[in-house]
């Protein structure tokens, strides 16, 4: 991974042990230790993310999901009178 963009400092205490293990698995890869971390670090941060950003939906809430999707309720009037604000704002600004 290379960013050739600003770059911070980041400083850990780790158990020696789990050092160990990350200049043998550097080592392997033939990298070195702070780019190993760096890659390790950033895919473990992009899976966080990405875990956390989906959407989980039990089954029923699926179907409740899919339901509203295919036959969504009829509009409020908050919704209508939001719907109005909208398009004077946009057609205001065009």
């Amino acid at each position: 991974m290379s960013d050739t963009g600003n770059s911070s400092r980041l400083e850990a205490r780790v158990p020696t042990r789990v050092l160990d293990m990350i200049k043998r698995a550097a080592e392997l890869r033939g990298i070195s230790v702070t780019s190993f971390v760096i890659e390790a670090t950033a895919e473990k941060a992009v899976q966080v993310i990405e875990q956390m950003d989906a959407i989980r939906l039990t089954r029923e809430e699926q179907a409740r999901f899919a339901e509203a999707l295919l036959n969504p309720p009829e509009p409020t009037e908050a919704l209508r009178d939001a719907a109005r604000r909208h398009r004077d704002l946009v057609a205001s600004k065009s």
